[in-house]
């Protein structure tokens, strides 16, 4: 059976549970749906539903923040909203030097839309698109 009859959920590796948690939890909004331990550390993962049901693993690991890579976006019919909303509970956008960005830090999508990243607190990249 191919792979793609089954659900996917994205990983994210981070290098102190307890300060994820503050990020997903109360600046992202996630809620957890679970814990569990981490690499013998009990309670050093939270598994974040996202679109309906669970999307977001997070756990504790050495491994945190080892890429400059975009890990996961969330698709939003309103990323102006969004990315105010976020702003407001002290999410940081980054900006990159090879686009142009909007005050906000929204920058124009390759082939159309729009797109704004931002970073949790191990550096790991998470992006907001709209095709709009």
């Amino acid at each position: 059976m191919p792979l793609s009859a089954y659900h996917l959920r994205t990983s994210i590796a981070v290098s102190d549970i307890q300060k994820a948690v503050e990020f997903y939890e109360g600046k992202l909004g996630l809620q957890a749906l679970g814990s569990g331990p981490s690499a013998g550390i009990v309670g050093g993962s939270r598994v974040y539903a996202s679109g309906g049901g669970p999307a977001l693993n997070v756990y504790q690991s050495v491994t945190a923040g080892k890429t400059d890579a975009t890990l996961a976006t969330w698709y939003v019919d309103d990323i102006d909203r969004i990315v105010d909303e976020l702003a407001s509970s002290g999410v940081e956008f980054v900006r990159y030097d090879q686009f142009e960005h909007d005050d906000r830090g929204i920058t124009p999508r390759a082939g159309g839309g729009r797109i704004a990243w931002f970073q949790d607190p191990d550096g790991n990249t998470f992006a907001i698109e709209a095709d709009a």
